[in-house]
Formats: structure tokens, C-alpha cells, sequence
């Protein structure tokens, strides 16, 4: 039971991410390298303080190819969700990432040999058939959807492939909250490197920050600590397929702060979804 309600808050805090997100691109309009700098930035600032506080600097000194991996994982997380977001709404770009997420995480699993039960594989074609649905060139009635941004959904298929790898690599923390520092730390050299190449001004309106740092502080770093904190404890399929309730949450939160109504196709690409992570959990 610990672990499900941990799981939850998680998944929470994940779709958190997609509105507060939404909210600084989209809504207040502040540039995506400048909302990637201050989401990595003030995540680093956050789990540094809480690791130094709680496990003392010698917790920071570990092997360089673990913190690498992942800083440059969660960059390309970053890269890809943060442009993703001016471009398509915070329920259709958390379906799109975590599907992608999905086959990405199962594919890991696959290398690892991992046995993945028959119910498990049905469950993962279903919740592929749902994102198939999602990004499908025709709509419920027949009419071609122009509404979804082709750009959009490829940014954010390349923030869940590169989401995916992050979580993989976090399966090989033994300290989840030092890693998690260390990552927010060494990806804000390339997020600054992109902020300074992309040129981009503090453009928008300035309460954008307020969700941006948010979602770095809060919904990101302590959410990425507390997810590699479970991880370990989970099947790598599992671990995907549990997070494909993330958009669910995060089209109710479009919904209520952004007032962004999700069309049928949405609905339906989510009961199939939904379907596969019921038969997916399934022993």
C-alpha cells in the first residue's frame, strides 16, 4: 500500500508538470529555454540543499557515468517537453509523452531480460493502440484533425524517449536524492548553453516564472527524487504502464486551470489507455 500511495503522489506531481508547464510557455508565453533554465535551476538549487542537509556531501561523490547519463537523459527530457508545450495541450502532450515513455521503458525492459507476463504484452498494445488513436491523422468524425501540432507531438515523443532512458538509469541509483541533484545540476550547463544560443529574452509576462520555478522546485525535483526512490522497487514494465495515468490527471488539470476541454478522441485514446494498464497490472 506505501508503495501505490508513493507511486500516486508521483503521478500527481508528473501531470502537475504538464499544466505548470502549459501554463509558462503557452499562457504567460515566456521562451522554452528560458522555462527549461529556470525549471532545471531552481530543481538543482532545491535537491542540492536537501541532500547536503540530509546525506552530507559525500553523498555527491559518486562514478560519473551514472550522473552523465542522466543529466544528459533529462536534458533531452527537457528539451523536448518545454517546446512541446507552447505547442499542443497539457492532456494530449502528457498522453503523447507517456506512451512514448511506455514503448521506450518496455523496449529497456526487453533488453533486460525481464520476463513480461502474456496479460502485460496485451495490456501494452492496447495502451499503444490508445496513443495510435491519440495522434491518428483522421478524427471521431471523420475530418482531418489540424488542431494537433505535428511539431508538437514529435518534441514530445522525443521528451518521452528521453524520459524513458532517464528512468531506466535511475533503476541503478543507490542513492535516489544525491543522483537527482547531481542530474538537475549537470543538466542546467546545457539548458544555459541553450538559453544563450537560442538568444532567448525574458519575453512574456513575468508571472510565467512562478509555474515554471514551480514545476522545478517542487513537481520536478522533489517528484524525480521521490520516483527514483520507487523504482527500484518496481518491474520496469510496471513502472511504465503506471505511468501512463499521468494524462488523465493532466487533461482534469487543463481542464480546471487552463480550460482545456479535451475532445472525444481524447476519451477514447484514454479508456484504451486505461484499459491496458488494468490488464497490465494483472499478475
Amino acid at each position: 500500500m506505501r508503495i501505490f500511495l508513493l507511486t500516486a503522489l508521483t503521478m500527481v506531481a508528473f501531470a502537475a508538470n504538464s499544466v505548470l508547464n502549459r501554463m509558462a510557455v503557452s499562457t504567460a508565453g515566456l521562451d522554452p529555454a528560458y522555462v527549461s533554465l529556470l525549471r532545471l535551476g531552481s530543481g538543482a538549487v532545491v535537491l542540492l540543499i536537501l541532500t547536503l542537509m540530509l546525506r552530507g556531501a559525500k553523498a555527491l561523490r559518486v562514478a560519473p557515468r551514472i550522473p552523465l547519463i542522466g543529466m544528459a537523459t533529462l536534458f533531452l527530457y527537457v528539451f523536448g517537453f518545454s517546446i512541446a508545450s507552447g505547442l499542443i495541450d497539457a492532456g494530449t502532450g502528457a498522453l503523447t509523452l507517456f506512451g512514448s515513455v511506455q514503448i521506450t521503458m518496455f523496449a529497456g525492459a526487453l533488453v533486460m531480460r525481464e520476463r513480461i507476463t502474456r496479460l502485460r504484452w496485451i495490456g501494452a498494445v492496447l495502451a499503444f493502440s490508445g496513443l495510435f488513436v491519440l495522434v491518428a491523422p483522421i478524427g471521431t468524425q471523420g475530418a482531418s484533425v489540424a488542431q494537433l501540432s505535428t511539431a508538437g507531438i514529435a518534441m514530445m515523443v522525443i521528451a518521452g524517449i528521453g524520459w524513458g532512458l532517464y528512468s531506466l538509469n535511475g533503476r541503478r541509483a543507490h542513492d535516489p536524492l544525491a543522483l537527482s541533484a547531481l542530474n538537475f545540476a549537470l543538466a542546467t550547463v546545457p539548458a544555459l548553453i541553450w538559453f544563450v544560443v537560442a538568444n532567448a529574452p525574458q519575453q512574456g509576462e513575468a508571472w510565467g516564472i512562478w509555474p515554471a520555478l514551480a514545476s522545478g522546485a517542487i513537481t520536478s525535483g522533489l517528484g524525480y527524487a521521490l520516483w527514483y526512490q520507487i523504482l527500484p522497487k518496481l518491474q520496469a514494465s510496471i513502472a511504465a504502464v503506471s505511468q501512463l495515468t499521468v494524462p488523465l490527471l493532466a487533461a482534469a488539470g487543463g481542464a480546471l486551470v487552463l480550460a482545456e476541454t479535451p475532445d472525444p478522441r481524447f476519451w477514447i485514446a484514454s479508456a484504451l489507455v486505461l484499459g491496458g494498464i488494468g490488464l497490465s497490472l494483472k499478475k
